[in-house]
C-alpha cells in the first residue's frame, strides 16, 4: 500500500533523514512524504515518528494501487 503523508512547513533534508522509506517533496506551506507502508504497525510507527519529531501530520492518505 502506497501512502501519502501532508505535513505543516518545510521539512529540512537532515530532518527527512529520519524517514529513509518515504520520499520527501516539498510544495507551498507544506512537505509531502510518499512511499509503501507494508502493515498497520509500520503505519502507527510512521505516525509516531511524525510526532515526536514534533511534525504535524494534517493529512494522510491511501493512495490508489
Amino acid at each position: 500500500m502506497r501512502y501519502e503523508f501532508r505535513v505543516t512547513g518545510r521539512v529540512s533534508a537532515a530532518l527527512a533523514d529520519a524517514f529513509p522509506e518515504l520520499e520527501r517533496i516539498p510544495v507551498p506551506r507544506q512537505t509531502l512524504f510518499l512511499g509503501s507502508v507494508t502493515d498497520e504497525a509500520q503505519l502507527y510507527g510512521l505516525l509516531l515518528r511524525f510526532q515526536d519529531l514534533g511534525l504535524c501530520v494534517e493529512e494522510m492518505r491511501r493512495l490508489p494501487e
